[in-house]
């Protein structure tokens, strides 16, 4: 691969290699090298297999430091929700890894460049090639920028559930009841709506306010569970 098509890649990767062949191996699929004579060729299996464990540790360490009250199951089911085929091949595709891949015939044939797995396996290995080539902090800025929008999803998500399941069980086992969510206020036009959402348990009152009714929920539940445990009541 000529260093001109590499450069492309570099860019959309947002890391300039010091020594290129650790981005050549991390695009050499089995399929590719299998077909060559060169015995002196490496795929880029055994960086996959570095780069695995490079994301979990950088993906965890970023978790840690955005969410220093989270629990380890609450922690260990967000990076599995971000270290899985499914979100590494969609920032693949995001990169536009997939025409950089050398593949053989028949992956080629078969639309290699589009499948998921390839294309998350090729990412993890980049992912090493970076480590390799600059170090911890080289292949965490990557991961940090790339991963952001798939970080701040999954966080949000997970943050969500454990306010609103959190509650839920509390008032369950105790009172027996169902949390009661109301729309007090809905504000701005359809395409760019605030909602206050009023939240009423035992005695209490909160409420909360978002861009979508679910997020005004979990703010107004984020706010009761403060107020139960100021009161002590929970």
């Amino acid at each position: 691969m000529k260093n001109n098509k590499l450069a492309k890649l570099e860019k959309k990767i947002l890391h300039e290699f010091k020594n290129k062949e650790f981005l050549e191996e991390a695009l050499r699929h089995s399929s590719f090298v299998n077909e060559r004579m060169k015995s002196d060729m490496r795929d880029n299996e055994r960086l996959e297999f570095l780069g695995d464990a490079v994301l979990n540790l950088v993906i965890g360490h970023i978790l840690i430091g955005r969410f220093p009250e989270q629990k380890e199951g609450d922690l260990s089911r967000m990076r599995a929700g971000l270290v899985n085929e499914s979100t590494l091949a969609k920032i693949a595709r995001d990169i536009d890894v997939g025409p950089f891949i050398h593949l053989g015939k028949g992956e080629i044939q078969t639309n290699g460049r589009g499948k998921s797995s390839i294309l998350a396996d090729t990412l993890e290995a980049i992912i090493a090639a970076v480590y390799l080539d600059d170090g911890f902090d080289a292949a965490f800025n990557i991961i940090n920028t790339h991963f952001s929008s798939s970080i701040d999803n999954i966080s949000t998500k997970t943050v969500n559930r454990d306010y609103k399941s959190h509650l839920q069980e509390i008032v369950q086992m105790t009172d027996k009841i169902i949390p009661s969510y109301k729309v007090v206020l809905e504000t701005g036009p359809d395409h760019d709506k605030t909602f206050r959402i009023q939240l009423n348990v035992r005695e209490l009152q909160s409420e909360g306010v978002g861009k979508s009714k679910k997020m005004a929920e979990q703010d107004a539940a984020k706010n009761i569970l403060k107020m139960m445990k100021n009161t002590d009541i929970s």
